[in-house]
């Protein structure tokens, strides 16, 4: 983007990203069909032999039938009629009290991933077991991230790759594929991962590893549409799933530790026309575009250099990889942001906003009503992108509008989420040594020896061990939130890092760090935890240890379940009210993925993706050695309990 009158910027054309011409050394994109070697100064353990290779987009389906046997399947589809309809609006908003569908990233909008199903419980949940089993194919087993969405008895899903599968939910076929053509030289910081789809009318739409949005018509695997959201040669890529807020397809870019200018975008989900743009790095001009045109809608922040030096606004990353959810009751988008750019922090002394943040926008022009910043002037990569999860409870017989979050720098917040003012906090991991706390509005209480030394004439500075480690207390694995219980289950890891800073000049397309670091387990015999968190006490009312660290989401019942998964492969059912683990199951590989559960036929399943991968094995530092044996995959499990096992006693106390 070419910067005209300070602050403000020449309008981007819609299907462009902006072009910025500035330095950097550290960590080489993945450029001539392989990962580059990674020169900052950590400890990595990288997967061996990854090979990223140009591929034409294609579309396979299954074999054709007989004319005569397409005729009846025809038939049946016409007989069908509304059960095939087209994915609403209103069906979006109801989708948490229609177990018989999954059509959001969340199970609902808000994100709370409950379901109302209770047919399988704590008490029959032994009972579970595997109907079918769907494999991604080919050489691309690894990193598998989804979540699977369902509608009219197909499921929709993502694997690594930008690929994308339809599959019959009660069968486990392949009803069709299509795989994304990728460039050679993609960036992605933290592998190869895709989240999932969104479905709006008779679309399918997700993003991709090169920063594109792209529209598939749901029963053919056929493009309908394809929008460059960002040049990926600059860093950009998208890997999470997008959302659908009133008509409207959102979605969020990932880059930050190449030194892009993070943005929330809303497009035409019939078209793919852009319909406004707001950057997430202050002093950058928003924009809605009517007939075609670019119109200005206000400087995020209001100017620029408010909270940054000298021109690193420019560069400020602060990108809003991991998605949003959407608040019905405030009409409210709310997205997370990452980390500021460098991850040097004594070149950009400031808070930096709004990186580090959570933000709450306006669906109808991406305007930004409130910001919460978890970590201003962030110099550990804590980011603020997780997810923000609306739910209501009792204060003095008042209701209370709240939002919660468990930060990667070791703190759980509860907002109000009507103003973004700060309710609580409190530290939901063991150890926390950058801050001693938080004041009364939620600002951290820095300790100052925990921020890692500036370099000066040195080739780098000071080294100081931080818990959490970079990649968090908890990362971008979502959380659940039980309505019947009242208690939040993260997904958590006890580990911390040597880390220090190092020079680092901007250069387009290469990471922007200047920094180095080693992570390192806390303790010898688990590092994840998962937790029961009470959001109003802070109390902790149980945990589960797990050796390797945790990195898929969670799911939660009114049967009194709890659901993750463990990078050792097991898919894990616990009793939400106490903890107790109730079943188990082999996948064969890391489950990264987040459950689901719905309900066909009168009984109810379970799917799950199962494949490892992702960042700890490629940042991990001395982690990544504890967790080099495990296998990667590409597998998507159903499990179900039949009907004829569905007991009649309620859930466990």
């Amino acid at each position: 983007m070419r910067r005209a009158g300070g602050a403000r910027s020449v309008p981007p054309r819609k299907s462009q990203a902006d072009t910025k011409e500035l330095e950097i050394s550290a960590l080489r994109p993945i450029v001539g069909n392989r990962v580059g070697n990674q020169e900052f100064s950590a400890h990595r353990e990288i997967f061996p032999d990854t090979t990223i290779k140009p591929k034409v987009a294609v579309m396979t389906r299954s074999p054709r039938r007989p004319l005569f046997a397409v005729s009846l399947v025809l038939s049946a589809m016409l007989l069908a009629g509304a059960a095939h309809a087209a994915v609403s609006n209103e069906e979006i908003l109801q989708d948490p009290k229609n177990p018989q569908q999954i059509v959001t990233n969340g199970l609902g909008v808000q994100g709370q991933r409950y379901s109302p199903l209770d047919l399988l419980n704590a008490n029959n949940v032994k009972e579970l077991r595997p109907v079918w089993a769907f494999s991604f194919g080919g050489e691309k087993q690894r990193g598998q991230q989804a979540q699977p969405l369902i509608k009219d008895g197909v499921m929709y899903l993502t694997g690594s790759y930008s690929r994308v599968f339809a599959v019959d939910a009660r069968t486990g076929k392949k009803l069709w594929q299509y795989d994304a053509r990728l460039p050679d030289d993609i960036r992605p910081c933290c592998d190869v991962i895709n989240r999932g789809v969104a479905l709006y009318g008779d679309l399918v739409f997700f993003g991709t590893l090169d920063a594109k949005l792209v529209a598939l018509n749901k029963d053919t695997g056929k493009v309908v549409w394809s929008k460059k959201v960002a040049d990926h040669k600059e860093g950009y890529s998208i890997s999470a799933a997008p959302m659908i807020v009133n008509g409207k397809l959102i979605t969020g870019v990932a880059g930050g530790e190449f030194g892009v200018v993070g943005k929330i975008q809303a497009y035409n989900p019939e078209n793919g026309e852009l319909l406004w743009m707001r950057p997430t790095v202050e002093g950058h001009m928003g924009y809605v575009y009517k007939d075609g045109k670019a119109i200005e809608n206000g400087i995020s922040g209001g100017e620029a250099g408010k909270t940054w030096p000298g021109d690193l606004w420019k560069t400020g990353g602060a990108a809003p990889w991991l998605g949003g959810y959407y608040d019905p009751e405030t009409n409210l988008i709310l997205f997370g942001t990452g980390n500021p750019a460098p991850w040097n922090s004594h070149l950009r002394p400031g808070d930096n906003l709004y990186s580090s943040s959570r933000l709450a926008l306006n669906p109808d022009d991406g305007t930004i009503k409130w910001h919460f910043q978890s970590t201003p002037h962030d110099g550990w990569d804590f980011d603020g992108v997780n997810e923000l999860i609306s739910f209501n409870y009792k204060d003095g017989g008042k209701e209370v509008k709240a939002a919660a979050t468990a930060d990667r720098n070791g703190f759980f917040y509860v907002l109000d989420r009507t103003n973004g003012k700060f309710i609580r906090g409190f530290p939901f991991v063991d150890k926390i040594t950058w801050a001693t706390g938080l004041d009364k509005d939620g600002r951290p209480i820095y300790n100052d020896a925990s921020r890692p030394g500036a370099p000066g004439s040195e080739a780098k500075g000071s080294s100081v061990f931080v818990a959490p480690a970079f990649l968090g207390a908890k990362n971008w694995m979502p959380m659940a939130y039980n309505k019947d219980t009242g208690l939040f289950y993260v997904p958590s890891n006890e580990w911390g890092m040597d880390i220090w800073n190092e020079g680092i000049a901007y250069k387009k397309g290469a990471a922007f760090l200047g920094a180095g670091f080693t992570i390192k387990p806390l303790n010898e015999d688990y590092i994840g935890v998962l937790r029961a968190i009470d959001p109003i006490s802070g109390k902790e009312v149980w945990r589960h240890k797990n050796y390797a660290p945790l990195w898929g989401g969670v799911l939660t019942t009114k049967g009194n379940l709890v659901f993750t998964g463990t990078p050792e492969g097991f898919l894990q059912a616990f009793n939400a009210k106490t903890g107790d683990k109730v079943w188990e199951f082999q996948t064969g590989s890391g489950v990264l993925g987040s459950p689901v559960t719905w309900e066909m036929d009168g009984e109810q399943y379970v799917s799950v993706v199962s494949g490892w991968g992702g960042a700890v094995p490629l940042w991990g530092g001395e982690v990544a050695k504890r967790v080099k044996d495990f296998n990667q995959g590409g597998m998507l499990w159903t499990f179900k309990l039949p009907k004829q096992l569905q007991q009649t006693a309620s859930a466990q106390p």
